[in-house]
């Protein structure tokens, strides 16, 4: 078998598809173009090996259209000059283009003006955060999905699919080390392909074992077990025992995290931790947690370990405060009943009758920011559980009394 088998296993149709049912699902966005057999450009980001390729080759063989794989990266200019070239010739070509937050000027100055046409349309994948990382002028032309990480569930009917279609021939896998094969993989279906196929190869008799298994990847298995994705739960817990300032609860789930190697979702949640629970309590712990992770980027598991610990415990014994999250969340919460009304007329953008506070004594001059309706809105309320938050509400009440 030449090629791999997470490209043998690709599925022909989104029917086919493993996983994605909220974009692929019956009379969902995704399924619902496909039946109408109408393709706008889009673009799929999502962690590897959710399926982002796999849905775009669905899409494309399923509608029967024209198209061509591109790499942001690999691909240069001249590749890009040809794919050009085609859809002018046959009036009209799909691209679907990975990495597409790589896309430099050049390749993309190309091929701006014909998504604008509509002779090219874009299926782009990326791993990273599209609203952070794709230029706002591809972006803006793209209708944005972000696909799902793959369940224990998923995992195992990819991996059970394999079976029936007898792509490994003589395979003889029983549901432990099927089971095995979802837990490690972590969500990823390509990762978990890659490890039966190993373990098939690495046999002396087509056998695929546990313990077979265990010798080509010995990363621990807790984060997963059959009915409920426990690899969140740990999350959930790290955080919680944070948040809860239990510094050794934090320490052992920091240390569940770390031996699988999850540094992605440690970084992550530590960054949420520093703004929603220890907030305006101690607002030196960002620019902290930050330090950490660019210091644990730099060296590498295992000598990683080290600052994440040191950030850990200090988050976990920092005086707490949730006030910034309540306040954004009580703002947000207006405008989404509809309690916004018109921007004051003397702060607008042409105002004359804009009072500069820079001009005045002590930095603030008295004038009325919020619409008329909602002019006496509290958003913010302090927890006076620190010294820096408590000297914020002291200032936000002389503030307020001046009014």
């Amino acid at each position: 078998m030449d090629k791999p088998l997470s490209i043998m296993m690709r599925p022909s149709n989104i029917s086919e598809v493993i996983g994605q049912k909220h974009l692929i699902g019956k009379n969902k966005v995704i399924y619902n173009l496909v039946k109408n057999k109408k393709l706008f450009s889009l673009i799929f980001y999502g962690k590897p090996g959710v399926g982002k390729t796999t849905l775009a080759l669905a899409i494309v063989n399923e509608l029967n259209v024209r198209y061509r794989l591109l790499n942001a990266v690999v691909n240069n200019k001249k590749d890009f000059d040809i794919v050009v070239e085609e859809a002018k010739v046959y009036d009209g070509m799909v691209v679907i283009m990975d990495e597409i937050h790589r896309l430099n000027k050049d390749k993309q100055d190309l091929l701006l003006p014909y998504l604008e046409n509509g002779q090219i349309t874009l299926i782009g994948l990326t791993s990273s955060n599209p609203y952070h990382k794709i230029n706002p002028a591809i972006r803006s032309r793209c209708q944005i999905f972000e696909l799902k990480e793959l369940t224990f569930d998923d995992i195992v009917l990819g991996l059970e699919n394999v079976c029936k279609k007898k792509v490994l021939p003589n395979l003889k896998i029983d549901k432990d080390a099927i089971y095995h094969i979802a837990k490690v993989s972590s969500g990823d279906l390509r990762s978990a392909y890659n490890l039966l196929e190993v373990a098939y190869y690495g046999s002396s008799n087509k056998v695929v074992s546990v313990d077979l298994l265990k010798q080509i990847n010995s990363k621990p298995v807790f984060f997963h077990d059959k009915n409920e994705d426990g690899h969140y739960d740990v999350l959930s817990a790290f955080q919680k025992s944070i948040r809860g300032s239990d510094v050794d609860a934090s320490l052992h789930y920091l240390a569940r995290l770390l031996e699988a190697g999850d540094l992605d979702s440690i970084y992550r949640r530590m960054s949420v931790i520093a703004y929603e629970d220890i907030g305006l309590a101690n607002p030196s712990m960002g620019p902290k947690v930050d330090a950490a992770i660019n210091a644990s980027e730099r060296l590498g598991l295992p000598e990683a370990i080290i600052p994440l610990s040191n950030v850990v415990i200090e988050l976990s014994l920092s005086p707490k405060s949730n006030s910034a999250n309540e306040a954004i969340n009580r703002a947000l919460n207006d405008i989404r009943k509809g309690n916004t009304g018109n921007v004051p007329n003397h702060i607008k953008t042409t105002s004359l009758d804009y009072l500069y506070p820079h001009n005045y004594p002590n930095g603030y001059v008295k004038q009325q920011y919020l619409p008329d309706n909602i002019k006496d809105v509290t958003y913010y309320i302090a927890k006076t559980t620190s010294k820096y938050e408590t000297t914020l509400k002291n200032i936000n009440d002389k503030i307020k009394k001046t009014k």
